[in-house]
């Protein structure tokens, strides 16, 4: 049983920097797609960021580009999310996912094609 827990959220000012970090356990991390949405109240959960299986692409949200960086840490088994320049837009519950089994080098933007998820870290940006 794979299992994801996330941590680094908190209350930031416009502008400020945080690094999510999403602890992968059960499973072969290095076989997993990875991928960071984010959940804002009264909206549905949206794409991030993502990682293939096999690969060094990466996916952003337009939202995110250039300000976002994901990245996979195997030694660690840790999948990383620095956010810089955040804005107040940016406030939401953040999870990060696995898909299990992947097609190689494919990066996954829809939250159904996604096994496993963590339980999700609260990000706050104040004006």
């Amino acid at each position: 049983q794979v299992q994801l827990t996330e941590s680094g959220g908190g209350l930031v000012q416009a502008g400020d920097s945080l690094r999510l970090s999403c602890g992968v356990s059960g499973g072969i991390f290095t076989n997993y797609a990875m991928g960071w949405f984010r959940q804002a109240p009264g909206k549905e959960r949206e794409f991030v960021a993502a990682e293939p299986w096999f690969g060094s692409t990466t996916g952003y949200a337009d939202s995110v580009k250039g300000r976002f960086t994901i990245h996979r840490d195997s030694g660690k088994l840790t999948l990383w999310l620095q956010m810089n320049r955040l804005t107040p837009e940016d406030t939401a519950v953040y999870f990060c996912a696995v898909v299990d089994n992947p097609r190689k080098g494919i990066i996954y933007y829809h939250p159904d094609e996604y096994d496993y998820w963590g339980q999700g870290t609260q990000v706050t940006v104040s004006s």
